[in-house]
């Protein structure tokens, strides 16, 4: 038997201890409140929809969630990339589209490290947590293509570092908070389409300073536009709801980086600002399926439609009266133009045909020209009539065109009984 000073018996005992430490600090690496969090998480998906496979199925707590991520223990969804006082924190938790059900709303949501929440495209129902608002490092929510109901929770705009907001295709209700105007200050994405939202936008919506994409598409939103809109919007669609009113000319003045604008399937009546057109940056313009009566012409001092970018223009299904303005077909990038089913009268102007034809060097030629459902009448510009089988769509049916017989000269009176008789009677140009 082999006997052990005492000085050897401490170094020995040292190292025993030593090892129980490293033992000790990888059984512990995760911060136990974040190991708490995950484990409510897996405790509150209705176990039927963990399948085989699924990340949240191989979650197996008998080990250190973190020391053993990306193992057959905890194959995925979530990463640990920050480590404060020797423990690793949670920073991003990002599920998989694997049909996940159940309530995330009576979860502690502190994971004060995370900068990322996905769990979009799954099944998750019940409010969205007040608890949220414990994330004070999120940049990135998203729960779109879920079922959540109830409101937005106010909290969320306590999130004063969230930059992409995704909350489309739930079933929310209710106003979007006035909070998110006061504390979303870093917000650049916006997306709350496919819900049942209503009541008017927040007051003071512009300061959302680095807002550039925005999305309320297909909701209730009632009331007007804001006269003042974020100035670094990219992208706005707010195209099925019930927004009413006029648009004002200063609600687009300082939009200079706006490239999309979708107000279409909406009630905003009156003129269409010619301040649409002098846009550089917009490139696609849809206001169809609204109750527009006219167009706000273009001054002859004010060329700015020139250098205008825009490739396309839906104005169809709305009540605009008059001629045809001149100066759509001098935009030289307007490749798709429709105005079918308005109110327009006169003659179809010869500087669209030549557009479709024979367009100046430089000028994009019109692919797509749709003016039907109108009370135009005359003759179809020459050009037009030469236009080859398949070089551009474009349809004039349902016009009061110089082959309607007998009737034409009515049509040419300017008489909207005549009009009507006419598309009634008459035979159109397709």
């Amino acid at each position: 038997m082999v006997s052990l000073s005492f000085p050897q018996f401490h170094f020995h005992l040292f190292l025993i201890i030593s090892g129980l430490g490293v033992i000790s600090t990888v059984e512990s690496k995760t911060h136990w409140g974040d190991a708490q969090v995950l484990k409510e998480l897996k405790n509150k998906i209705d176990p039927s929809s963990l399948t085989p496979g699924s990340c949240v199925s191989s979650w197996n707590f008998t080990v250190d969630p973190c020391d053993n991520l990306f193992t057959e223990k905890f194959t995925c969804g979530f990463r640990c990339d920050s480590v404060v006082s020797g423990l690793s924190r949670v920073t991003e938790l990002s599920l998989d589209q694997a049909g996940y059900s159940g309530s995330l709303s009576s979860i502690f949501w502190n994971l004060p490290y995370l900068e990322t929440l996905d769990v979009s495209n799954n099944y998750f129902s019940g409010q969205i947590p007040e608890s949220f608002s414990n994330l004070t490092r999120l940049s990135r929510l998203s729960l779109s293509r879920n079922s959540f109901t109830g409101e937005i929770p106010s909290s969320l705009g306590s999130l004063s570092m969230l930059e992409e907001l995704y909350l489309d295709n739930n079933n929310l209700e209710g106003t979007i908070p006035e909070s998110f105007n006061n504390g979303l200050k870093t917000l650049k994405r916006l997306e709350i389409q496919f819900n049942n939202l209503n009541g008017e936008l927040p007051k003071n919506f512009d300061s959302l300073k680095n807002l550039n994409y925005l999305d309320l598409s297909d909701n209730g939103v009632t009331g007007k536009l804001p006269e003042a809109l974020p100035e670094f919007l990219v992208q706005i669609s707010m195209r099925n709801n019930s927004l009413s009113g006029y648009l004002q000319p200063e609600s687009f003045t300082k939009l200079k980086y706006l490239e999309v604008l979708d107000l279409s399937y909406n009630n905003f009546s009156g003129s269409v600002p010619f301040s649409l057109f002098q846009i550089p940056s917009l490139e696609q313009l849809t206001l169809s399926f609204n109750k527009f009566s006219s167009m706000n012409l273009a001054s002859r001092y004010a060329l700015d439609y020139l250098q205008s970018g825009l490739i396309a223009v839906d104005l169809s299904n709305n009540e605009i009266e008059g001629f045809l303005p001149m100066f759509l077909a001098m935009m030289p990038k307007l490749a798709s133009l429709s105005m079918e089913n308005n109110k327009l009268s006169g003659m179809i102007p010869t500087q669209f045909a030549l557009k479709t034809v024979l367009p100046e060097p430089g000028v994009s030629p019109f692919e797509r020209l749709l003016l039907g459902g109108n009370y135009l009448f005359g003759g179809i510009p020459s050009p037009l009539m030469a236009l080859k089988p398949g070089s551009a769509n474009v349809r004039l049916v349902g016009n009061c065109l110089y082959r309607c017989p007998l009737i034409f000269f009515f049509c040419q009176g300017g008489n909207q009984k005549s009009y009507q008789e006419c598309k009634r009677f008459g035979h159109f140009i397709p």
